[in-house]
């Protein structure tokens, strides 16, 4: 007789189980909330490409808009646009100028980075797609069947992104002082440009713009798997399974990196709000001068 995949969550009623995963999101959330109150992410915020003059001496540049949701006519206009941003909002490319990076980002813009992703509608519309494949797969069974037992999964699979978005995007970014962005490449064969996303998850760019072990890939991968075990209690405890879930997370970020690479063909192959991205902008110094010259 095959032994029981799960024994500990047996000793927890409904009850304490949800008051578990409230407690973990609302501990999740508290952080980026009290401090998100700052000025915007580059990506997000800029509406048009231009050079952060607090970095000039670094030549340091703010990423070029990829998107203009007013470009889009389209039918259901706000999940695209919500789609669109939360593949984009993570995404960057170098500058082809040589002595111009993109500025990094600092703790309180990581942070509001996270938040930005963790409230944007395309993950609640996903959360709820994700809890209803697990209800009707009966994964997590002690929450039931029902209202009861959809809003209880619903609940966990916020809890799952709001702590990849704390751990992975603020957390240990921040910590390791590495940029929690994608940087594509867009350039050369299909197979270089997915050697690229597939490496992401093993190099990564520091805030100094060296690269780097992405440390945060698997330190988030770890921490994410462990912490899940509190609110799901379908969650199979041991080496073996928690290796097998830290793959999945793994995988399904090297997938994501994926998309992000690939994401100008396919949103224009979808018709989706898309601005190809512009010529670098000039070096700072020449920007100064230009500005200098007009009356």
């Amino acid at each position: 007789m095959s032994a029981k995949p799960f024994v500990r969550g047996e000793l927890l009623t409904p009850n304490v189980r949800m008051k578990g995963l409230i407690l973990a999101v609302t501990w999740l959330a508290s952080v980026p909330l009290a401090l998100s109150q700052t000025k915007p992410v580059p990506n997000a915020a800029s509406s048009q490409p231009g050079v952060s003059t607090g970095n000039q001496a670094q030549g340091c540049i703010k990423p070029v808009r990829l998107f203009a949701i007013e470009d889009y006519n389209g039918p259901m206009k706000s999940v695209a646009a919500s789609l669109v941003r939360r593949v984009e909002n993570q995404t960057a490319q170098n500058p082809k100028s040589p002595g111009l990076r993109i500025c990094s980002l600092s703790p309180r813009q990581k942070l509001n980075l996270a938040l930005q992703n963790s409230v944007e509608p395309i993950t609640f519309i996903v959360a709820g797609f994700s809890a209803g494949i697990s209800q009707a797969a009966d994964y997590d069974s002690q929450f039931g069947q029902g209202a009861s037992g959809y809003g209880q999964r619903f609940g966990a699979a916020l809890a799952d992104n709001t702590a990849g978005e704390f751990f992975g995007t603020f957390l240990y970014p921040v910590i390791f002082r590495q940029d929690p962005r994608y940087y594509r490449v867009q350039e050369g064969g299909t197979k270089k440009r997915m050697e690229h996303a597939l490496a992401h998850i093993f190099v990564t760019q520091g805030d100094s713009g060296a690269r780097m072990f992405n440390y945060s890939e698997w330190f988030t991968a770890a921490s994410t798997t462990a912490l899940s075990n509190v609110y799901h209690p379908g969650n199979r405890r041991g080496f073996g399974p928690s290796a097998g879930q830290m793959a999945i997370t793994v995988g399904t970020d090297a997938g994501f990196n994926v998309l992000r690479e690939f994401w100008p063909e396919v949103s224009r192959k979808l018709k989706l709000p898309f601005r190809p991205p512009q010529t670098a902008p000039p070096a700072p110094e020449n920007i100064s001068r230009r500005s200098k010259s007009k009356p």
